[in-house]
């Protein structure tokens, strides 16, 4: 078993603890493994491990990947920011973005989807911590913005993703996360739409990201070890 493969069978012993821990359904949290600066062998090796789905950052990285590992039914989710001229690549080729933080970008995706791929899968980003460096919608504003892009063709709008800001202690993590699962509450309330998806939580607070209803959480140091330096 390769050191990926055994990191992974951690991550996931984890998920199970804490969806124990925190009465959360056996398999409600799915893994997210976050493979941007990865290489090609290295995604083979977790798939042969049982992982599916992928998070990239960067597009025209993601795209080679796309078309190396074509022959395997990878989900591809893409989790960067995203710029005006991006949209269409995205749209064509991945099943779910999880860092629509606009409603320019959400508009140009649903224009740009091909038909014949389905409805794209998308979440909100929202900069729950109102930090001035993260990318993401105020949560004042999440409301009305998920309302029209639920009018969107094209698109399914999942739910929210966020990256607050770190915390050391568990208390402080969960904090974040309990914002977030209650801001997706209101918009369900407020648009009557099923939303489902909370993606929030990574290596370090994954277990405060389940403990207040994370549905997703992305994984990337935990799974491939330390990013290599350039």
């Amino acid at each position: 078993m390769s050191q990926h493969t055994q990191r992974l069978q951690k991550i996931h012993e984890r998920i199970q603890q804490s969806e124990h821990d925190f009465d959360r359904e056996a398999g409600s949290v799915h893994l997210l493994a976050v493979s941007k600066t990865r290489d090609v062998d290295d995604i083979r090796a977790l798939y042969a491990g049982g992982q599916r789905d992928f998070g990239e950052n960067y597009l025209q990285e993601a795209l080679d990947k796309i078309q190396a590992l074509r022959d395997l039914d990878i989900g591809w989710h893409f989790i960067g920011p995203i710029q005006s001229n991006k949209t269409q690549e995205i749209a064509q080729h991945f099943d779910w973005v999880h860092s629509v933080d606009r409603l320019k970008i959400a508009r140009r995706l649903a224009a740009q989807r091909p038909a014949e791929l389905g409805p794209l899968n998308i979440c909100l980003q929202v900069n729950i911590s109102n930090e001035a460096s993260k990318s993401g919608v105020a949560p004042d504003e999440a409301v009305e913005i998920s309302r029209e892009i639920l009018a969107l063709p094209s698109l399914r709008l999942r739910g929210l993703m966020a990256i607050p800001a770190p915390a050391n202690d568990f208390a402080s993590q969960r904090l974040p996360f309990c914002h977030l699962r209650a801001l997706l509450s209101r918009i369900h309330q407020q648009t009557a739409m099923p939303l489902d998806t909370l993606s929030m939580g990574m290596t370090d607070d994954l277990e405060a990201a389940i403990a207040e209803g994370a549905t997703w959480v992305r994984v990337g140091s935990g799974i491939f070890g330390p990013r290599p330096k350039k």
